[in-house]
């Protein structure tokens, strides 16, 4: 696909708030899934030799940082989210382009859904854990796979788009 077939595409608002809360269903979903077949704390269960699923609480931010254990610190991540998700929605309504729109709403969609997460259990839950015997990626949820998705495609179309006047 050349980058004038993507640029010439209309992702409207309509499109824009369905991948949204797509995204946010699906996370959800999953993970209502997962804490009820896990019991929400139960040992991992071997899927395969390299994936297992789990139930991490994570506290923090990629990789549990910024995890403080307080009463305060899910409630300024979660202002952090809704501030960086507004501003994204900003830059979304400015641009034409499919790709940077959907690469928005992805980014948006999982880091509401994420919100979501700490309103209702204080934490974020990870459950896909990948790994080489005991070397593991650090456990991650839908949300945080269509977060990363959202942010390469809107690497892509940077990198891909014509210069700026």
């Amino acid at each position: 696909m050349r980058m004038n077939d993507i640029t010439t595409s209309r992702v409207g608002r309509t499109h824009f708030i369905l991948i949204m809360l797509v995204v946010i269903a699906l996370d959800q979903l999953s993970k209502a899934w997962v804490l009820g077949a896990l019991n929400g704390t139960s040992p991992a269960q071997v899927v395969t030799s390299f994936f297992n699923l789990v139930v991490w609480w994570n506290k923090g931010v990629s990789f549990s940082l910024l995890g403080h254990n307080n009463v305060v610190s899910p409630y300024v991540l979660v202002a952090m989210s809704l501030a960086i998700s507004a501003l994204l929605a900003r830059l979304a309504t400015r641009t034409t382009v499919s790709a940077e729109r959907v690469g928005y709403a992805m980014v948006i969609g999982g880091a509401l859904a994420n919100v979501i997460d700490r309103l209702r259990y204080g934490a974020v839950v990870d459950f896909l854990y990948f790994h080489i015997d005991e070397l593991g990626w650090p456990a991650f949820n839908v949300a945080d796979s269509s977060i990363c998705v959202g942010v390469g495609l809107l690497l892509i179309y940077l990198l891909k788009a014509p210069s700026r006047p």
